[in-house]
């Protein structure tokens, strides 16, 4: 006869085995929390490390350009110096050779209100005769600014010699190491003389049927 198995009924969970379960998942949430929190801190380290060094990179960068400002406005007025150098030992010749006979030159010329307390204006290079005064402005690179600020200029000389009484005619001349033909046709269709450089000396540029501005 045949031996017969009887099936062990099947044994359902214990306190035990559901509170051990729980540990090990307790202990597998705390270790993912510790690496999460390990990570994020390394992450937060990373970044931190970064924006020092971008913190660095930017004032290195705003440093250098400071310093490229400082040398380039040093070379900006080294240009300007040099032009008024070349521009006035030779420029009263020029205008004298077109018949102006003028006498007197003066380089730096400040013009005061009548009280001797504020300076209005200055005038690189005043050419002068007891008839006309020229006030010729000296710029490396003209720019259209420099015309408008030259109205202005001409503007304030003019009412200062009213105040002296002086009646002689006020011109104005405009001189450029480097300028393109539009920045030329501005300075002429403003009345202003145009001042050339013209290798190590300067030429006057009149063309034919030039009518200069008076004040």
């Amino acid at each position: 006869m045949a031996a017969t198995h009887t099936k062990e009924p099947q044994r359902g969970l214990t306190f035990e085995d559901v509170w051990a379960a729980l540990m090990e998942n307790r202990e597998q949430m705390k270790e993912t929390d510790r690496r999460i929190a390990q990570q994020r801190e390394e992450t937060d380290k990373r970044m931190a490390q970064q924006r020092e060094e971008t913190d660095r990179l930017l004032k290195d960068t705003i440093k250098q350009m400071k310093e490229t400002d400082r040398k380039f406005g040093e070379l900006h007025n080294r240009f300007g110096e040099l032009a008024e150098h070349l521009v006035g030992p030779s420029i009263m010749e020029k205008f004298n050779e077109r018949g102006f006979n003028f006498t007197e030159r003066s380089r730096d010329k400040e013009i005061w209100d009548t009280d001797k307390r504020n300076i209005l204006t200055e005038v690189d290079i005043l050419l002068e005769n007891g008839d006309i005064v020229i006030a010729v402005e000296v710029k490396s690179k003209p720019k259209e600014a420099d015309v408008e600020k030259h109205i202005r200029r001409m503007e304030i000389l003019r009412q200062a010699a009213n105040r002296r009484g002086d009646k002689r005619l006020f011109r104005g001349a405009i001189a450029g190491a480097i300028m393109n033909s539009g920045m030329r046709n501005s300075i002429i269709q403003n009345g202003f003389y145009l001042i050339e450089q013209s290798g190590d000396t300067v030429k006057l540029n009149i063309p034919e049927g030039f009518t200069p501005r008076e004040w």
